[in-house]
C-alpha cells in the first residue's frame, strides 16, 4: 500500500498550503533548475507496469483515494511474455505518484468549464451534465502523454486548484494527482485548518482600516445640496469615550491617509436607545481591544479575531465561542497561532463589556443595544487550560487573564442578564430583551415588507417614508413597537428567526439563555475557589465569594425545573413570563441544560430516551420539530431556525452535553450524521461549506431558501472561507469518531448503512 511520503527532501508536500504549493519554488517558470519543478522538461518518462493483456495494471487504492485513476496507455504494444513471478502483497504498482503538467492554466480552466460546467455557475457539481472526464498531460512526459481525470469530485477539485493557482498569479503548474483524489475528510480538515481560518481572520491595521470599516449591510444616507437622498458605503469607526489613545491613533491614520475617507467618531459616555437610533444613518465599525506597541509608543496593536464569513464580517458574539471550540483543536506547543486568535477574541469581549457594557451582537454601531448568547466563562476556561497545556510556564499571565475575564463576566451577569429589562423577578429567570427602537437597520431591505404593508396603506405613503417617520417617533403605532421589541429580542437570542420566538421573544425565559447563565454561575464559583484563593475583589467595591455563586446556580436550577422542565413531555420548554405558561415549541435548545450541567440525571435520561428521537434526522439534530413549526405558506414562510434546517451550534452543544451525562453513543451517532451530511455536500457540490443545512433525508443539504438564503454557497471556482462555526463543528465532530468512522465518512457510507453493518460490539459505540 502506498503511503503519504515525499520522494526526496526537496519535494513539495502534495497536500501543502496554497502559499507553499503554488509558491515560487514550485513554479516551472521561476523555480531554480536544481529543483524538481525546474526540471520538468528533463524528467524521464515513467511508464506504468503492464499486464499480460497489454493494458496497465490498475493501481492499488492509495490512502487518501476515492477514485483510482490510471494513465491512458495509447495503442497496445506487442507484449513479450517473460518468466512469471510471484508479486509481493505490498509492492507498489506505480513507480511514483503521478503529477500533471498544465502548460496553460487559463486554457485548461476554459476547457474544463466549457466541458463540465453545464449550468454556468463556475462550479462543477453532480447537477452538471458534462462527460465528467478530462485529459491532462503528465509531468513525467512533459505533457506529451495524457491521463484521465474522472468524476465530479476530482474535476471539481481540479477547478478549485486551478482557480487558486491563478489567484496566486500562476500561468502554468505541476499538479499532484493526490491533491485531486484526496480523501474528502482529509481535504476538508486540511482546508479548514490551513486556509479557511486564515481567510476569516481580521486585525485592524492602517493598511486595511478602510476595508474593515466599510459596511456591506447598510449604507450612509444623507440629503445633498440639491435635495437628493444619497446613499454611500460608510467608512467610519466609533471609539469609546474613555480611550483617548485609540482616538489619537485612528485620527492619525485618517489625517495621514485622506484618500481613505475615514470618519472617526468618539462615542458619548451614555449610549441609550435614542442615541443608538440617532446614528443608524451614520453606521460604523466599533473599535476593539488594542495595546501599545512596545517598539513604537505612538502605535497601537489591535487584537485579532475571526469572523463568521459571508456578509457577517465583524466580531460576532456566540459565533466566536463556537469557532474557539474548533480553533483550539489545532493548537500544539509548536503551533499556537489559533490559540492567539482565540485569546484575541476573548480579550475583545472583555473590552466590549468594559466600554460598551455588554458582549455585542457584533462590533457595529447599530448593535450597541443588543447582546448575544453569553459564553464568556467557558471560552476563558478553555483558553486558560489550552495555554497551560502547551506553555506550562504561563501560569502568572493566564491567572491574570482569567481574573479579567471573570470580572468582565460578573459585570455582564449583573448589569445585562440579571437586571431590568432582561430579568423576570417572579421566576428568577432571564429573557432576551435588548434596548433599541424603530426598524432594525441592518436587515435585508425586503424583510419587513409584509409587516409594514398595512401601515403603509393606512397612511398612504411610501414604505421608505413610513420607516423614516416611524423611526423619528412622528408616527405612533404601539402594536408595531411591540413587534420590533420582540424582533430585536429574537436577534439577540442568535436564533433569528424562528416561529418559536416570533412575536414573544422578549417575554420568554428561554431554556438556552438560562442554561448559559447557570454555567456562568458555576464557572465563576469554581474560578474564585480554585484560582483566586476563595474570594475576588471587584473594581466596583464588592468581594465575590464562591458560596454566593453556588447558591445562585442552585436556585436557578430549581427555577429551571419549576418553570422550564415538563415532566410529562420529558423536555425543556421556554416559559412565557407574561402569560405565565410554558411555550410548548420543541426546540433543539432543550439539550443546552446538558451542556451546562443544569439537568438532573433523571431529567437527562428522560430527555435522551423520550425526546432525542424527535430531533434526530438523517443529517443530525434539526432545529425544531415539524409538529411545532406547523405549516408554511406564502403568508407564513419558512424561518431559517425552524424545521427542516439545522445549525452547527446545536450539534456541538448537544455532543458535549450528551457526553457530559454519559450518552457518548448518542453524541457519536449524531456527529457521524452531521459530518457525513457535510462531507456529502462537499464532495457533490464543489467543496461547499455553508452556514446551515437542510438535514431531512433526501434533501440537497446546502440548498436553503429560507430568508436570506445560505452564506458560503455563492462562490466562483473555490470556496475560500467555509463558514466559521460550521468549520469548527467539522473539526470537533471528528474528535468524537474513531478511525473506522472517519474512513466510512471519507468513503461516503450513509449513516444508516454504516450503523446497520457494525458488529454488535461496535454498535454499542453509537447507542
Amino acid at each position: 500500500m502506498s503511503v503519504h511520503r515525499r520522494n526526496a527532501s526537496e519535494d513539495i508536500d502534495p497536500f501543502g498550503a496554497p502559499e507553499d504549493y503554488y509558491g515560487a519554488n514550485t513554479n516551472p517558470i521561476a523555480a531554480p533548475k536544481s529543483s524538481r519543478a525546474g526540471r520538468t522538461r528533463t524528467f524521464s518518462v515513467s511508464e506504468p507496469l503492464r499486464s499480460h493483456s497489454g493494458t496497465p495494471e490498475p493501481p492499488q487504492l492509495r490512502r487518501g483515494s476515492i477514485v483510482p485513476i490510471h494513465e491512458d496507455p495509447g495503442p497496445p504494444e506487442k507484449f513479450e511474455p517473460g518468466p512469471l513471478r510471484r508479486r509481493g502483497s505490498l509492492d507498489e504498482r506505480w513507480t511514483a505518484p503521478r503529477q500533471f503538467y498544465i502548460a496553460s492554466i487559463d486554457d485548461t480552466l476554459e476547457q474544463l468549464l466549457q466541458s463540465e460546467d453545464t449550468d454556468h455557475n463556475y462550479q462543477i457539481t453532480i447537477e452538471d451534465t458534462g462527460p465528467k472526464v478530462l485529459r491532462l498531460g503528465t509531468a513525467n512526459s512533459n505533457g506529451f502523454r495524457q491521463a484521465v481525470v474522472r468524476g465530479t469530485y476530482m474535476l471539481s477539485n481540479l477547478l478549485q486548484e486551478l482557480t487558486i493557482a491563478k489567484r496566486f498569479g500562476r500561468r502554468e503548474m505541476i499538479l499532484d494527482e493526490r491533491r485531486l483524489e484526496e480523501n474528502p475528510v482529509a481535504r476538508m480538515r486540511r482546508l479548514i485548518s490551513g486556509s479557511f481560518w486564515k481567510a476569516l481572520t481580521r486585525k485592524v491595521t492602517p493598511e486595511n482600516i478602510a476595508d474593515m470599516a466599510r459596511d456591506t449591510k447598510i449604507c450612509d444616507e444623507y440629503v445633498d445640496a440639491s435635495g437628493r437622498v444619497v446613499r454611500t458605503e460608510s467608512v467610519r469607526i466609533y471609539v469609546p469615550h474613555d480611550r483617548p489613545d485609540q482616538l489619537r491613533y485612528f485620527c492619525s491614520i485618517r489625517d495621514q491617509n485622506p484618500q481613505l475617507g475615514l470618519d472617526v467618531q468618539q462615542l458619548p459616555q451614555k449610549m441609550d436607545a435614542e442615541y443608538i437610533r440617532s446614528i443608524n444613518k451614520r453606521p460604523g465599525l466599533l473599535a476593539l481591544e488594542a495595546k501599545q506597541d512596545p517598539n513604537d509608543p505612538s502605535n497601537l496593536l489591535n487584537e485579532p479575531y475571526v469572523v463568521p464569513g459571508g456578509r457577517f464580517n465583524e466580531l460576532y458574539g456566540w459565533d466566536s465561542y463556537m469557532m474557539v471550540l474548533g480553533l483550539l483543536l489545532d493548537v500544539t506547543p509548536a503551533a499556537q497561532t489559533n490559540l492567539r486568535l482565540a485569546r484575541g477574541m476573548t480579550e475583545n469581549f472583555i473590552y466590549e463589556i468594559h466600554h460598551y457594557h455588554k458582549i455585542l451582537n457584533a462590533n457595529r454601531s447599530y448593535y450597541l443595544g443588543r447582546s448575544q448568547p453569553p459564553f464568556l466563562t467557558d471560552m476563558a476556561r478553555r483558553i486558560y487550560d489550552k495555554t497551560l497545556e502547551v506553555s506550562p510556564t504561563s501560569t502568572k499571565d493566564m491567572t491574570d487573564f482569567l481574573k479579567r475575564a471573570t470580572l468582565a463576566a460578573i459585570k455582564e451577569y449583573n448589569t445585562v442578564w440579571c437586571a431590568v429589562p432582561r430579568l423576570d423577578e417572579e421566576t428568577g429567570l432571564s429573557c432576551y430583551h435588548p434596548e433599541g427602537s424603530g426598524v432594525p437597520p441592518e436587515t435585508e431591505a425586503s424583510h419587513f415588507d409584509a409587516v409594514l404593508r398595512p401601515y403603509v396603506e393606512k397612511y398612504g405613503i411610501s414604505q421608505a417614508e413610513f420607516i423614516e417617520r416611524y423611526n423619528n417617533h412622528e408616527l405612533h403605532e404601539p402594536a408595531l413597537d411591540e413587534y420590533f421589541l420582540h424582533d430585536r429580542a429574537v436577534r439577540e437570542s442568535g436564533h433569528d428567526t424562528s416561529y418559536r420566538l416570533e412575536g414573544k421573544a422578549a417575554y420568554l425565559a428561554t431554556v438556552d439563555l438560562n442554561s448559559l447563565l447557570y454555567k456562568y454561575e458555576v464557572d465563576i464559583a469554581d474560578f474564585i475557589r480554585t484560582h483566586f484563593g476563595g474570594e475576588l475583589a471587584t473594581p466596583w467595591g464588592t468581594v465575590e465569594k464562591p458560596e454566593e455563586w453556588e447558591k445562585r446556580a442552585a436556585q436557578r436550577k430549581v427555577n429551571m425545573t419549576k418553570y422550564l422542565w415538563n415532566e410529562q413531555d420529558s423536555i425543556y420548554y421556554d416559559y412565557h413570563v407574561r402569560e405565565k405558561q410554558q411555550n410548548k415549541y420543541e426546540s433543539a435548545t432543550c439539550f443546552w441544560p446538558l451542556w451546562a450541567g443544569a439537568a438532573s440525571e433523571d431529567q437527562a435520561d428522560k430527555l435522551v430516551k423520550n425526546s432525542l428521537c424527535k430531533f434526530e434526522e438523517a443529517g443530525g439534530l434539526v432545529s425544531g420539530t415539524l409538529a411545532s413549526r406547523g405549516e408554511v405558506s406564502i403568508n407564513r414562510p419558512s424561518r431559517q431556525w425552524d424545521y427542516p434546517y439545522a445549525w452547527a451550534p446545536h450539534q456541538m452543544l448537544a455532543w458535549i452535553g450528551l457526553s457530559n451525562y454519559h450518552y457518548g453513543g448518542a453524541a457519536r451517532r449524531l456527529a457521524y450524521r452531521w459530518l457525513f451530511m457535510m462531507t456529502r455536500a462537499f464532495v457533490d457540490y464543489n467543496g461547499v461549506v455553508v452556514e446551515k443545512y437542510n438535514v431531512i433525508k433526501g434533501a440537497v443539504p446546502h440548498k436553503v431558501d429560507a430568508e436570506y438564503g445560505n452564506q458560503g454557497a455563492d462562490f466562483k471556482g473555490v470556496a475560500t472561507e467555509g463558514f466559521g462555526w460550521v468549520n469548527a463543528s467539522y473539526l470537533l465532530g471528528l474528535t468524537y469518531l474513531n478511525l473506522q468512522a472517519h474512513r466510512s465518512i471519507g468513503a461516503l457510507v450513509p449513516p444508516d448503512v454504516f450503523f446497520a453493518n457494525l458488529s454488535p460490539s461496535q454498535k454499542e459505540l453509537y447507542e
